[in-house]
């Protein structure tokens, strides 16, 4: 069973950063689009950024220009740098994968990681 382990949450001052990766615990086959949601106490889950296995990037209008989402193929891992951090950038972080868990599978299927707490100080 694939699971995507999150790191790199926790607590900041308003203007500082954070690191946040994201990656399969075991071997899989193939990773396609990657991308990083957050949810916000009382908010629906909204995309904050995501890249395309050609490392085409997109990313939410309150986080442009602050925010780089970026992967390495080769460690299947996908990182989110987060600058200029803002309280209303408060919630849970949670990364979300299309993959392939094994060459017999060969077909994508989307997963969740379990989510990492972000907290903003102002």
């Amino acid at each position: 069973q694939v699971q995507l382990v999150e790191s790199g949450g926790g607590l900041v001052q308003a203007g500082g950063s954070l690191r946040l990766s994201c990656a399969p615990s075991g071997s899989v086959f193939a990773v396609n689009a990657m991308g990083w949601y957050r949810q916000a106490p009382g908010k629906q889950r909204e995309l904050v950024a995501s890249i395309s296995s050609g490392g085409g990037t997109n990313y939410a209008d309150s986080v442009k220009g602050r925010f780089t989402i970026s992967r390495d193929n080769a460690k299947k891992t996908v990182y989110l740098q987060m600058n200029s951090l803002k309280p209303e950038d408060t919630a849970v972080y949670y990364c979300n994968v299309d993959l392939i868990p094994t060459k017999g599978t060969m077909t994508w299927r989307n997963y969740w990681g379990q989510g990492t707490q972000v907290t903003v100080s102002s």
